[in-house]
């Protein structure tokens, strides 16, 4: 790798500082926007968690009904996953961002006005169908800008959207649930999906000016920068050994199966702390919403310091399997734990905040491991289709917790349910996926 990467320098006209450099200038510019995208994006995902604490009440809703509506949402976005992630492939990323941007925002804005739990299990899949595409369409995006030695990193970097959304989300829909109630005649759960749907709708309209498709295509990059990176990805891509390059070889593949099931499991995770956090906290006698939401960031921003931690220290050391196995097996802690000590607020929140430090620590190093064995086409499909499939986890885990608290009154269960799944990850990723 190192004999590769010396003898491409002087070819490209720059040497490796130079390189890192432009790496540096164009994570600066792509990663902070991707970031901001997604946090609006896992605002209108998740903000039925917060919504839920009025919204069951008003609309007579059981858990049961909130539990299916939650994870319905990842039932459209299966479905429709794999098709629009090979659409960014045919149109580019530009168009299929901003689309999903804007629709996912519309859907958002119609969740305010739904009555009965059939409107409220349609607008949970549209919003699925709307959204599906997003997150391995950004995965995709960077691997046309960043090689894979950066990946890890950079993944980590996007991905602390998933835990900044929670330090934003929360404080957000607690404020807006203690000051909307009644204004303009609509309650304040109503006012949480129009506030936070809006600003999605308008951000999609800037992707399509602010989003270049790829270095050769970015005005801020010099000549020279855009040759440079441009001429390593080529190589690494001319070097894919026995990577596989069609969406028909990678599905056939165990590998993509493999990672497909220890994502599921991670998600299971994900799902949880993203829509009972707000339940979670309420049961342990945290009765004020605002109070609630500045609660629920805590989590996050354990997590957010865990997951950029993570990613980084396995870039450096070249080793992804454990930092993604004992980032699990925390998080299975943290679950078991939470579940344990319900009956006492404080430690049940630092079990919780263990637990996501675990969850989101896991997502950066998992995400380097297809691009082990995918390329090409294969990496737009295959990576689709492992997130397709494992997020189908936000569909069961939610609806698994609240079936269990609704038979047995308590959330422990449905904790416990969970916890078992990220052991299962840990077991997966350390017995079954090779060393790379």
């Amino acid at each position: 790798m190192n004999n590769s990467s010396t003898a491409t320098s002087p070819s490209l006209g720059t040497d490796a500082n130079e390189l890192k450099a432009t790496y540096i200038k164009i994570a600066w510019r792509l990663i902070p926007f991707l970031v901001f995208l997604f946090i609006l994006a896992w605002l209108d995902r998740v903000n039925v968690g917060f919504a839920k604490l009025h919204m069951l009440q008003d609309l007579q809703f059981s858990e049961a009904v909130y539990g299916l509506g939650a994870g319905i949402f990842f039932i459209g976005y299966f479905l429709f996953e794999v098709p629009s992630n090979l659409l960014l492939e045919k149109i580019g990323a530009r168009k299929t961002l901003a689309r999903i941007t804007i629709l996912w925002g519309a859907a958002s804005i119609g969740m305010a006005y739904v009555t009965t739990p059939t409107q409220f299990y349609i607008m949970r899949f549209l919003l699925g169908v709307f959204e599906a595409g997003f997150f391995p369409g950004v995965v995709l995006y960077l691997t046309y800008w960043f090689p894979a030695e950066y990946r890890a990193r950079v993944n980590g970097l996007f991905m602390t959207s998933f835990a900044l959304a929670g330090v934003v989300g929360g404080p957000l829909a607690g404020l807006i649930l203690n000051s909307m109630q009644g204004v303009g005649h609509l309650a304040n759960w109503q006012w949480l999906f129009i506030i936070e749907g809006i600003p999605s709708v308008i951000a999609g309209l800037f992707v399509l000016k602010y989003l270049p498709e790829k270095p050769v295509n970015a005005k801020w990059l010099t000549p020279q920068e855009q040759q440079a990176v441009t001429r390593a990805l080529e190589l690494e891509n001319s070097q894919t050994g026995n990577k596989h390059l069609s969406f028909k070889d990678a599905y056939r593949n165990y590998g993509i199966w493999l990672c497909a099931a220890v994502y599921f499991c991670i998600v299971s995770g994900n799902a949880t702390i993203a829509f009972w956090s707000p339940s979670i906290i309420k049961d342990i006698g945290i009765n004020n919403d605002l109070m609630i939401g500045v609660l629920s960031a805590i989590p996050f921003i354990a997590g957010t310091i865990a997951m950029i931690w993570n990613g980084a220290h396995s870039d450096k050391t070249g080793e992804r399997r454990l930092h993604c196995a004992v980032a699990t097996l925390i998080a299975c802690v943290g679950l078991i734990a939470t579940g344990m000590l319900l009956h006492n607020a404080l430690f049940a929140l630092i079990a919780l905040t263990v637990a996501s430090i675990g969850i989101l620590a896991a997502f950066p190093v998992f995400w380097s491991i297809p691009s082990a064995f995918l390329a090409g086409t294969a990496a737009a499909g295959g990576i689709a289709l492992i997130n397709s499939i494992g997020n189908l986890a936000g569909f069961v885990a939610p609806y698994m917790i609240g079936s269990l608290k609704t038979s047995t009154g308590s959330l422990s269960s449905g904790l416990y349910f969970v916890a078992a799944l990220e052991i299962l990850a840990s077991i997966l990723v350390v017995l079954f996926i090779k060393k790379r």
